[in-house]
């Protein structure tokens, strides 16, 4: 019997998963690729004491910032943080904890996750800040740190296509890390802009499975925000 992965908006596809101090992982990269409308339906549904995995907190008023402004995120596990002034200041006041990690670490973190690895070895970050409380091995002569795996309870994710089987495809930079959490999670929920049949999207395009997609939801509309905007003169 075939089960019915689309839902009719974000609100419905989060039904019964959300609950106070459980782990989000959510994708995007910047502003590119973000599942805006499932941060607004997390937002909505007042869950708090939150700890989300994600490369960056969103900016202000955009993406994971939203859910700073009203504080339901209690720790960050991410890369980095630079364009969000919210985070700063809750942050320097003691009120959000942050785990960092080098950008190649925190996605192979995720991988590890997702392919059930507890723990692996990396050079990043030997005699760092990094390093400090993580157990040191050596290899072959080249010192290594271990770090963990990462797996959440939810996946939220942003595709750009998307059969009503679960599977995915993503486009240009959108792809990011949406790939990899959407395997590393308990429960993955999608966000697509555009929604066909299956058999639509041929299978050497698939780049997520279905197997990983539980529930998902097609966008009505999307709004991508330029994070910075860089312009200069024309030519004369």
């Amino acid at each position: 019997m075939a089960v019915n992965k689309v839902y009719p908006d974000a609100k419905a596809a989060l039904a019964g998963l959300l609950h106070d101090d459980m782990t989000i992982m959510a994708g995007g990269f910047g502003l590119c690729g973000i599942p805006a409308a499932l941060i607004e339906a997390i937002r909505d549904s007042g869950v708090k004491g939150l700890t989300v995995i994600s490369n960056n907190a969103g900016i202000d008023g955009a993406g994971l910032g939203i859910l700073l402004e009203t504080r339901q995120i209690r720790k960050m596990i991410s890369s980095y943080v630079g364009e969000n002034a919210t985070f700063a200041r809750q942050y320097l006041a003691g009120e959000l904890e942050i785990e960092f990690n080098p950008q190649g670490t925190l996605a192979e973190r995720i991988r590890a996750g997702g392919a059930g690895i507890p723990a692996f070895f990396t050079p990043t970050g030997v005699g760092t800040e990094i390093a400090k409380g993580k157990e040191v091995r050596e290899f072959d002569g080249k010192t290594y740190l271990m770090e963990r795996g990462l797996f959440a309870d939810l996946a939220i994710i942003h595709a750009w296509k998307g059969d009503s089987e679960g599977n995915l495809v993503y486009r240009l930079t959108a792809r990011n890390f949406n790939p990899v959490m959407a395997t590393a999670a308990r429960v993955t929920v999608a966000e697509v802009e555009h929604l066909v049949a299956p058999g639509e999207i041929a299978a050497d395009a698939i780049v997520t499975p279905g197997i990983f997609v539980k529930r998902m939801i097609k966008l009505d509309k999307v709004h991508k925000h330029i994070e910075q905007r860089t312009t200069r003169k024309r030519a004369a």
